[in-house]
């Protein structure tokens, strides 16, 4: 069992529950952002050993390996200008700043790598989406994720190491962008407004609690007999319009849902979900 995880991206949405999720297990954390003032506010932040960086800094000469302090484990959750997936930042900007500094914790001895990637990597392909589909991401972020994947199945034949490229689809969860379908529910809710305006709501979808796939993170970096292209997913396909109601209900919420308010996103495809048997297999 590995004794020190560094947690890239600490500070944001899924890295504050990763971090808890680790603490729980006793784990050594090392948590890193590139805003200390945002860290101190954090309920883990006495309990881990913090670290500050950016990312887009010029840190070409410098060993990041030795100055995060020889992690065991890297579950690298960084990355900036979310949600907005069309933005060519992401692989004007992001995606070098990224290699870069993966490729610099490799080449100087990190031996195991988590990376989240996502499910939009899948592209428009419909249906249950298994690791084994090719990648056809559409959108600028997913493209820069799978580039990312890709360069760093290449540096694996330079530097012997471990990588789990794990496939987020949709979560849910205290503290996720306000611009997210749950965060904007919650919002109207608070509000007390009669109606909420939401897409046709037919689109199929794969939802999971942020808590749990922090969780799932946590099991698969920790473990190395499952590599390559992992779906962090439920397998339960359910209609968004499903998902809200079932999530009202079960909160004795209610609130009119407006169907059809905004049009379906033409970056994403109707109906699609993540099929979980290598999941399912390290999680046994």
């Amino acid at each position: 069992m590995p004794e020190t995880i560094l947690v890239t991206g600490a500070t944001g949405f899924i890295g504050n529950y990763v971090i808890e999720n680790l603490l729980q297990k006793k784990m050594t954390v090392i948590a890193n952002s590139h805003l200390k003032e945002k860290a101190v506010l954090m309920p883990w932040y006495e309990k881990v050993k913090y670290i500050p960086f950016d990312l887009h800094s010029n840190f070409s000469s410098q060993n990041l390996y030795e100055y995060f302090e020889k992690p065991d484990v890297c579950i690298h959750l960084s990355w900036q200008g979310l949600p907005n997936y069309k933005e060519s930042f992401h692989l004007e900007k992001e995606l070098p700043a990224q290699l870069l500094f993966l490729s610099n914790l490799l080449r100087h001895g990190l031996k195991d790598l988590t990376v989240t990637g996502t499910c939009f990597e899948y592209g428009m392909q419909q249906g249950e989406l298994t690791e084994e589909m090719e990648a056809m991401p559409n959108n600028n972020y997913a493209k820069a994720k799978n580039e990312l994947r890709l360069q760093l199945e290449n540096l694996q034949r330079d530097y012997p190491f471990s990588l789990k490229w794990l496939r987020l689809f949709y979560m849910y969860g205290k503290g996720q962008n306000a611009r997210s379908l749950f965060s904007q529910l919650e919002e109207a809710l608070q509000k007390k407004e009669k109606v909420f305006n939401m897409s046709g709501g037919m689109q199929v979808r794969d939802f999971l609690a942020v808590e749990k796939v922090a969780g799932y993170i946590v099991e698969a970096a920790l473990q190395t007999k499952i590599t390559g292209v992992i779906n962090i997913s439920s397998n339960k396909p359910v209609r968004v319009k499903d998902f809200i109601e079932n999530f009202l209900q079960e909160n004795h919420q209610h609130i009119g849902l407006n169907l059809g308010y905004y049009p379906y996103p033409d970056f994403e495809p109707m109906e699609f979900w993540g099929n979980n048997h290598k999941l399912l297999s390290i999680l046994q």
